[in-house]
């Protein structure tokens, strides 16, 4: 990559609102622009961790991008909270907008642990 286009893909980031932040996931979308969320239900395809192509549905007026190779969909609501999808099945939800040093870990070690995170915030924060 040129650096360009390394520089495009660190400012698309921040646009989007994700940072980190003492080896944490932090979710700010403030620069979002409110445009920006889907007008109409798609379906997305990315290729995850094990290099295996994937799709999921993502709704009207939310927003999907992988990061590590883990889907990451912005949906508005009431409060700030966080929803973690494991491949075990298992799920895990938090208040606030961000992940704890161990799941953020699974995140960027890309172990697959992970297989989705949604993340919620009031629609105020958009632009």
């Amino acid at each position: 990559m040129t650096g360009q286009v390394k520089e495009d893909i660190l400012s698309r980031f921040g646009e989007l609102g994700v940072f980190v932040s003492d080896v944490e996931l932090v979710f700010n979308p403030c620069l979002l622009k409110k445009d920006e969320m889907l007008s109409s239900p798609v379906t997305f395809r990315y290729v995850d961790v094990n290099s295996r192509k994937k799709e999921m549905e993502v709704e009207k007026g939310s927003l999907c991008f992988t990061y590590c190779q883990v889907p990451v969909v912005y949906k508005t609501a009431g409060e700030e909270s966080v929803k973690i999808k494991f491949s075990d099945g298992r799920t895990q939800e938090t208040s606030g907008l961000q992940l704890d040093k161990t799941i953020s870990e699974q995140i960027f070690q890309r172990t697959g642990a992970v297989i989705s995170v949604e993340v919620y915030f009031p629609e105020t924060l958009l632009k």
